[in-house]
């Protein structure tokens, strides 16, 4: 079993370190004697955060971009708050990777320290 799905597809296993961050919307203010007051807005959200490959092919690195190239997609993974697996709409942040061997054309084979961070949509 993966760790994390996208669009119903395996994505590779990532490296140590990605973490996922649980935030819980809030309205909130201050009243007359400066006590927050805050009520919660709607469900906890998502974030999928430093999700880290040490080492990509350029196919296994394309399939990853790819996989948003609609930017938003289902990505499904196991939720530290159930312990079971969620399926959120979700979009990806900044994504970077820094070629590592090339062919005889100069086109990345490899990759290393391929990065991305994918966001909960809140729907």
């Amino acid at each position: 079993m993966a760790y994390i799905y996208v669009n119903g597809v395996e994505f590779p296993y990532p490296a140590r370190g990605c973490n996922i961050i649980v935030t819980t919307p809030v309205d909130s203010t201050r009243n007359a004697k400066a006590e927050v007051v805050a009520q919660r807005i709607g469900r906890d959200q998502y974030k999928i955060n430093a999700l880290v490959w040490p080492m990509l092919t350029a196919k296994q690195w394309k399939f990853i971009l790819q996989a948003f190239s609609n930017f938003f997609a289902t990505v499904t993974f196991p939720d530290p708050v159930t312990d079971e697996y969620i399926s959120l709409k979700m979009y990806p942040g900044d994504r970077s990777a820094e070629p590592y061997w090339v062919d005889k054309d100069g086109k990345p084979t490899t990759y290393v320290n391929c990065k991305v961070n994918i966001i909960d949509c809140g729907v």
